[in-house]
């Protein structure tokens, strides 16, 4: 099961009490205190799991504790530091404080932090002899260790993110340009989590793109597979709207671009391409009606294939402007999509 978002508790361990001892041995008249520190608790680790892409794991679990430090003992011996916890958790990770809604920290690279500190273990009384107390009869306590409550969200990374309604040709797409073997069907919501592909340019260069599952009309007020899709198409660098040649085009992307920005208006300042899908299963008399429409839409001339020139959007734009290029496609007939990866690579630069 696929679960990208969970809250959990977590604590690092509490610092063991100082010791409070005197040396008793035989053949020792007046035996000085000889009472250890205690053990520091343990510190709470979080570590990126690069063979894991997703927080199901923590479905069946909400508490997450290190352990106590020991107490100090006699003969100056400082107690044990208590165990640590290493929580593992996949690229992409947010850790959210659940009270504030605090972004604490985001996991965008392999790599493994102190998130908290387990409490200082208190001194023993052999700490506190001097020349005025010679026999101290007290002891620190350890410091307690810190508890949080967190949200874990995970986000994945990509280079270009799949935007387009069910069954406009995602799954199918990354299947041929990619290694990845995603679930493919004719009904809607194949894709029901987000699935990830390696596409190769050549031995050198590669690129990521993510296949996540469809958006539907009221998609950022939560319909639909909602804010569950959205949520990870904030990370991709380029996105790739897919628009269904055997529907309206002009409509298909009003409609995908409102969603997104409703949901984030900043992602409407990401640079994105247009792929037409299905060229395969049309009559080229509709079809160029159809994409007549959608080039007026952005004042282009050229009834082909489109590249624009300037490979950036001005952010200060803000609404989807122009797209990179308008590429006709079919998955099925491998038509351009050679092309396609090409023009995708050059733009992510």
């Amino acid at each position: 099961m696929f679960i990208d978002s969970v809250d959990i508790y977590i604590s690092s361990g509490k610092g063991g009490a100082g010791a409070v001892s005197f040396r008793r041995e035989k053949f020792v008249i007046q035996g000085g205190p000889d009472g250890g520190d205690g053990g520091d608790g343990g510190d709470v680790f979080f570590e990126v799991d690069t063979n894991n892409d997703t927080l199901s794991k923590f479905r069946g679990k909400k508490h997450y504790n290190a352990k106590n430090g020991k107490q100090g003992e006699s003969k100056n011996k400082s107690g044990k530091k208590g165990e640590d916890i290493l929580i593992k958790i996949p690229l992409g990770t947010q850790i959210i404080d659940f009270d504030t809604n605090e972004l604490l920290y985001d996991f965008t690279k392999s790599e493994k932090i102190l998130f908290l500190k387990g409490g200082k273990g208190g001194a023993g009384n052999a700490r506190f002899k001097n020349s005025i107390n010679q026999k101290p009869t007290y002891a620190q306590k350890g410091l307690e260790g810190k508890s949080l409550h967190i949200r874990l969200e995970l986000k994945i990374i990509a280079d270009v993110g799949l935007v387009g309604f069910p069954n406009a040709g995602k799954s199918t797409l990354l299947s041929v340009m990619s290694n990845a073997k995603p679930q493919i069907a004719s009904y809607e919501f194949t894709t029901l989590i987000p699935n990830l592909g390696v596409v190769d340019i050549d031995d050198i260069h590669s690129f990521v793109m993510a296949d996540i599952p469809g958006i539907i009309n009221g998609a950022s007020l939560g319909k639909g597979l909602g804010l569950e899709f959205l949520r990870h198409i904030e990370r991709t660098k380029v996105f790739l709207f897919m628009l269904d040649s055997t529907k309206p085009l002009l409509r298909q992307f009003l409609d995908l671009t409102n969603e997104v920005k409703t949901f984030n208006t900043n992602l409407a300042n990401r640079s994105f391409g247009i792929a037409i899908t299905k060229i395969d299963s049309i009559s080229s008399d509709n079809f160029k009606e159809n994409l007549l429409d959608l080039f007026s839409h952005f004042h282009i001339k050229e009834q082909d294939i489109y590249v624009r020139e300037k490979h950036f959007i001005d952010s200060k734009q803000g609404d989807f402007k122009e797209p990179l290029f308008i590429i006709p496609i079919s998955s099925l007939n491998k038509t351009n999509i050679d092309k396609l990866r090409f023009l995708l690579f050059e733009n992510l630069g």
